[in-house]
C-alpha cells in the first residue's frame, strides 16, 4: 500500500512533511562509546521506540523515546550484566531510558535538537547534533525518513559513577560517553 501526501514540505529538509513519524527499530540503532583504559567499549540498546512530530515550522518538532536499558549489548554478557547492575543502570528499579526532544535549530550546515535526557531518575539538557539524510519510499511503499545524530554526555551527571582505579591516578572507565543514532522514521497515517 502506497502511501500519498498532501502536506507542504518542510524548507531545508526536501520530501520531509509535518505530522508524526514513528521511529523503526529495524532499521534503526541507539548506541554508544566509552573509554576503557587505552580502547574505546561500543554498544547499543536492542530495544526501544519513539516519534518524531515533525511541526510545519520545523523548530517546533518534538521528539519522545523510550529506550529499555535491560536491553543493553556490548558484545560481553559478563560486562552486560554488570551494566545493568546498580553500579551502573539499576535497571531493576530504573528500567527504562528517556528522551524527550522540545526544539530544533539551525547549526552550519547541520542541526541541533534539544531535550532532556533522563537515567536513573535524574533528568538533564542535552543538545544531539543531527543530519538529515533524506526521504524515501521504503519496499513496501511507507515513505520513510533518515537522521544520524550524535552527542557526548558526562555519565556522572546521571549519577552513572561507578568506576575502578587503573595505573597511576587513570581511572579505568571514562567519564564521557559518546551517543550515537541511526534513525528510520516512517510517516504514519
Amino acid at each position: 500500500m502506497s502511501e500519498t501526501t498532501t502536506a507542504t514540505p518542510i524548507a531545508n529538509f526536501p520530501g520531509l512533511v509535518a505530522g508524526t513519524w514513528a521511529v523503526d527499530p529495524s532499521h534503526s540503532e541507539v548506541g554508544f562509546t566509552v573509554r576503557h583504559l587505552m580502547s574505546k567499549v561500543r554498544g547499543v540498546f536492542n530495544e526501544y521506540t519513539g516519534t518524531i512530530e515533525i511541526g510545519e515550522n520545523v523548530e517546533n518538532s518534538k521528539v519522545n523515546v523510550e529506550v529499555e536499558l535491560n536491553s543493553v549489548s556490548t558484545r560481553n554478557e559478563t560486562r552486560d550484566n554488570h551494566l545493568r547492575s546498580g553500579d551502573f543502570f539499576s535497571t531493576d528499579t530504573n528500567p527504562k531510558m528517556t528522551f524527550v526532544g522540545t526544539s530544533v535549530r539551525p547549526n552550519g550546515d547541520d542541526w541541533v535538537l534539544v531535550g532532556d535526557l533522563t537515567i536513573r531518575e535524574v533528568t538533564k539538557p542535552i543538545e544531539l547534533e543531527f543530519e538529515f539524510l533524506g526521504v524515501e519510499q521504503n519496499p513496501y511503499g511507507q515513505t520513510v525518513a533518515g537522521f544520524e545524530a550524535k552527542a557526548k554526555i558526562n555519565r556522572y551527571d546521571f549519577g552513572v559513577d561507578f568506576n575502578m582505579p587503573g595505573a597511576g591516578e587513570r581511572l579505568v572507565i571514562g567519564e564521557k560517553v559518546d551517543i550515537h543514532l541511526i534513525i528510520e522514521a516512517a510517516l504514519q497515517a
